[in-house]
């Protein structure tokens, strides 16, 4: 499935929950200069036009975080909805326990592995919230 932006249509979001071997969870601080700069997040980005939503996370964690992985390693999880400004969002997160690398944020100011439980103590966006819940109960 690739996805293509209609005016109007929602703006797809990507995101990866990364599980390491002790069953923590990588979140990093969005960059204090962006919209929510300073808030907790999962590591991903926006779907570009006529791009497949794994593909999407696939380029974003290398960006991002220094580390390389593949659609087979990308297992759907959860998603979420929300907006950015007057446009619809849909969050789709996916959970990775294999990558190749290691996980070295390029923009965050903060990031950290964090136990599921842990995660309902960070101030997060909106689209990201409610999805710890979900994390919880999965891991």
């Amino acid at each position: 499935m690739t996805v293509s932006l209609l005016p109007g249509s929602p703006l797809v979001v990507v995101a990866a929950a990364l599980v390491d071997a002790q069953a923590r969870v990588f979140v990093q601080q969005r960059p204090l200069e962006k919209a929510m700069g300073g808030l907790w997040e999962f590591p991903g980005g926006k779907v570009e036009p006529n791009e497949t939503p794994e593909a999407a996370l696939i380029r974003e964690l290398r960006e991002e975080l220094a580390i390389e992985t593949e659609s087979a390693c990308l297992a759907p999880a959860s998603f979420s909805t929300g907006s950015i400004g007057t446009r619809p969002l849909l969050l789709l997160l996916y959970v990775c326990r294999k990558w190749k690398g290691v996980v070295r944020p390029t923009e965050a100011p903060d990031s950290r592995w964090l136990r599921t439980h842990q995660l309902f103590a960070l101030d997060m966006p909106p689209a990201d919230a409610p999805l710890v819940a979900m994390l919880d109960a999965l891991l």
